[in-house]
């Protein structure tokens, strides 16, 4: 980092107006750099995403294959189903068009974002994902129904390819000639696949939880039966929403099941979170979100888990008697941008009783000023350990957890042998994976190319047709070849070199990096979307399609759905 800033300011001094992209690791170098144009850090980057994996599965799969540039050919000659459809969705970028030039876009002008973005998608397949007013620097995602589209709207979609390089405009020059009035009817014909992201079940949604009264999104059946056999049929999305869609989905008045009066066992449970600002950052820089925070600080001696003190006798995570699972974080070091990882996971719009209880297992005792940061957050715990000791994982709670995230460890990245860098994670998250199956474990490595060894199994014809596949790609030049092995595929792995291509696409599309910073939760805007999931399950199967689904977010509660990951209950015989 010392020598990027250096070569920055070397930049900067000789060449004063040459715009400058700059990539650095450490979240507490960032403000050395503020006068780049462009900054990605990757250690904010990569731990949001981490963070993310666990609450929206595969969020670092959607986002590579989002800020990667493909044109969606990849596999189309498979013979498999998902890797054709996984293929052509990799194809999806952000792009972005005025809304008064677009013919995707113009007629809405004056109606609701909800309207436009269904409309849009259901005609033309793309998904309208945000918008930047004209005289505002902000980009809001998903603003909601309440929010009235101008013309001067500047709109971003995700689409397979930009309006500018698509077919319709050809279309709407002949009709012009023959002077009809006739709409372009190749309209309904086109593939909605062009759309449906490449993967994550991740929606876009609104900024309050109101809506939900359940603790799980569900898509409710619409009341009135109707005839036998009809299929059920969805509220239709309105132009301008009426005070009844309001209060089903109300952004201002922010009634989320758990602000209106704490139920007895919530107190009894001490459950009664404020919600406010973090009040201590670990680092300049980094932008304040709102959160659930605790009235008062957590005393240093009650963060560590695993020893009992005054005010508690607890020395494992089985003692605490946690009623959401937990989420394990395995680190060399407690570093400033470990501070990430935490912040989208008690960010206020996650339901109080959702939250999972956090265990960071560290190598090396942490430093007290980023005690002062954490113990704010309500129910994060730090224990002194490591990954090749089976009773420090125990004593974690192992057991009790639903994700692990196994992060990079700095002191390997730079191994005598290259690809040797990743060897004793690898292996250690090959015990995990055999010891605790049910565990869902999301490995950091240094290369991507080592991903072929995650959750090896030396008899596996299936990964090893995958492997031929992937030479494939690579010989056709693809930059995505390891995209079809399945660690990537299922969000399991990722590695901090495949944002590389957020730098060099922010050069073509200034917004890539605000946008990417919203959908992790790094920046918060005022009246803009987060990312969530919804889990479908047998009951919500009469949606039926994509485009039915997207109808109904979009009517019932205003979110927006970005894309589907999908799942396959395997059957392993016992020796497996």
């Amino acid at each position: 980092d010392h020598q990027t800033i250096l070569r920055a300011w070397a930049v900067k001094d000789f060449a004063p107006n040459c715009p400058l992209y700059v990539q650095i690791l450490k979240p507490e170098n960032k403000f050395h750099i503020k006068f780049a144009d462009h900054v990605v850090c990757e250690e904010e980057f990569k731990y949001a995403m981490l963070a993310l994996n666990c609450i929206c599965p595969a969020t670092s799969t959607l986002i590579t294959l989002l800020v990667h540039t493909s044109r969606g050919q990849e596999s189309q000659q498979s013979p498999e189903q998902w890797q054709k459809m996984y293929g052509r969705c990799s194809g999806n970028e952000v792009y972005h068009i005025n809304l008064e030039e677009s013919t995707f876009f113009a007629e809405y002008e004056g109606k609701s974002f909800t309207y436009a973005s269904f409309h849009a998608h259901k005609k033309f397949g793309v998904c309208l994902i945000g918008v930047r007013k004209e005289d505002s620097k902000n980009i809001l995602l998903n603003p909601g129904p309440r929010y009235i589209m101008s013309s001067t709207d500047i709109c971003f979609y995700i689409n397979i390819t930009k309006e500018e390089n698509s077919a319709f405009k050809k279309q709407e020059k002949h009709k012009k000639k023959k002077e009809s009035k006739l709409s372009y009817h190749g309209a309904s014909r086109l593939p909605v696949h062009s759309i449906i992201a490449s993967m994550g079940t991740v929606a876009i949604d609104l900024q309050d939880t109101g809506c939900r009264t359940s603790s799980r999104p569900t898509l409710a059946l619409p009341s009135e039966g109707g005839k036998e056999g009809r299929r059920p049929s969805i509220a239709p999305v309105l132009e301008v929403p009426d005070s009844s869609s309001l209060q089903a989905c109300d952004l201002l008045s922010d009634q989320s099941e758990d602000e209106t009066t704490p139920s007895d066992d919530e107190v009894s449970a001490g459950l009664e979170y404020a919600k406010g600002y973090p009040p201590y950052s670990p680092y300049i820089g980094s932008s304040p979100t709102f959160c659930h925070l605790l009235h008062e600080k957590v005393p240093f001696c009650c963060l560590r888990l695993d020893k009992g003190c005054q005010h508690n006798y607890y020395e494992d995570a089985k003692a605490y008697g946690f009623k959401n699972k937990l989420i394990i974080v395995a680190a060399e070091t407690a570093g400033n941008g470990l501070y990430n990882f935490i912040v989208p996971l008690r960010a206020y719009y996650r339901p109080k009783k959702e939250l999972n209880p956090i265990v960071l297992l560290l190598d090396n005792p942490p430093d007290m000023h980023f005690l002062d940061a954490i113990c704010w957050f309500p129910m994060v715990y730090y224990m002194v350990g490591s990954i090749d000791n089976l009773d420090d994982l125990l004593r974690c709670g192992v057991t009790f957890a639903a994700n692990m995230v196994v992060v990079d460890k700095e002191s390997t990245m730079s191994a005598e042998e290259d690809y040797m860098a990743d060897a004793k994670t690898i292996v250690n998250v090959q015990t995990l994976f055999r010891l605790f199956s049910s565990l869902s474990i999301i490995t950091e490595l240094t290369h991507p190319a080592n991903m072929r060894f995650m959750q090896f199994r030396a008899k596996d014809c299936y990964s090893l047709a995958l492997s031929k596949l992937e030479k494939k790609e690579r010989e056709k030049g693809s930059n995505l070849a390891f995209m079809f092995r399945l660690p990537f595929a299922a969000g399991r792995v990722f590695s901090i070199s495949m944002l590389d291509t957020l730098l060099y696409q922010s050069f073509v599309k200034d917004y890539m990096i605000s946008i990417t910073r919203l959908l992790l939760g790094l920046d918060t805007t005022p009246g803009s979307g987060f990312l969530c999931s919804m889990k479908i399950t047998e009951e919500d199967l009469w949606i039926r399609t994509y485009a039915r689904l997207y109808q109904k977010l979009c009517s019932s509660t205003g979110d927006i759905p970005i894309g589907v990951y999908r799942t396959e209950s395997q059957k392993l015989t016992t020796s497996e």
